[in-house]
């Protein structure tokens, strides 16, 4: 009877514990149960004492508040509390010096910073990870050329250079034949100009009375 006692009281101590962190949280029993992946009656039933839930729905309303699943689980009987640890929303909860304004802001702080340092700690990790990474691979060596590669290195310099060189040939001489076609393009130019002006003097010459 004795146990079955104090089963009932940790079911209901843990569903006020549970109602408590939701409302420091300033969540409502919808949004708690929609982060936790339970019904909404279920963790109404759990706030009321009514249902024991197992761990790993403990283990997912932890996560939900921000708390430590081992809370919980000492909670619901399932762990026995150590006397060396004690979690520190827990200790808050229970200082009588703390009004629940005090107590709230307190455990809002708590929440947060731990939030931080758990971002902080991924990206620790994600940079040790890459920088992991980049020790691990080794710079290729180039590889030592063999006699007949050196031997063949001046040849193809040489054959490089002569088809620069041809190219280059090629270049000026078509610079030069577009040179001499604008040369002799402006000469005809020149020449025809020079005709039609000698015509229209004899023109008006001719055309002038004697």
């Amino acid at each position: 009877m004795a146990n079955v006692e104090r089963a009932l009281s940790a079911v209901t101590e843990l569903g006020n514990f549970i109602r408590d962190q939701r409302k420091n949280a300033r969540l409502s029993l919808r949004k708690l149960s929609g982060m936790a992946g339970i019904s909404n009656p279920y963790l109404s039933q759990i706030e009321r004492g009514l249902r024991r839930p197992s761990a790993e729905i403990l283990q997912a309303i932890a996560k939900s508040l921000r708390i430590s699943a081992e809370t919980l689980y000492v909670k619901a009987g399932i762990l026995e509390e150590r006397g060396d640890h004690v979690d520190p929303v827990t200790a808050i909860l229970r200082d009588l010096t703390l009004n629940e304004k005090q107590k709230q802001v307190l455990i809002e702080i708590y929440q947060s910073f731990r939030h931080e340092n758990e971002l902080e700690g991924k990206g620790t990790a994600g940079r040790a990870a890459q920088a992991t990474a980049r020790a691990t691979v080794k710079p290729m060596k180039p590889r030592p050329r063999t006699a007949a590669a050196r031997k063949a290195a001046p040849a193809r310099k040489a054959a490089t250079g002569s088809a620069k060189t041809k190219k280059a040939s090629a270049a000026r001489a078509a610079r030069s034949r577009t040179t001499a076609k604008r040369t002799t393009a402006k000469r005809a130019t020149a020449k025809r100009t020079t005709a039609k002006r000698t015509t229209a003097r004899r023109a008006r010459t001719r055309g002038r009375p004697r």
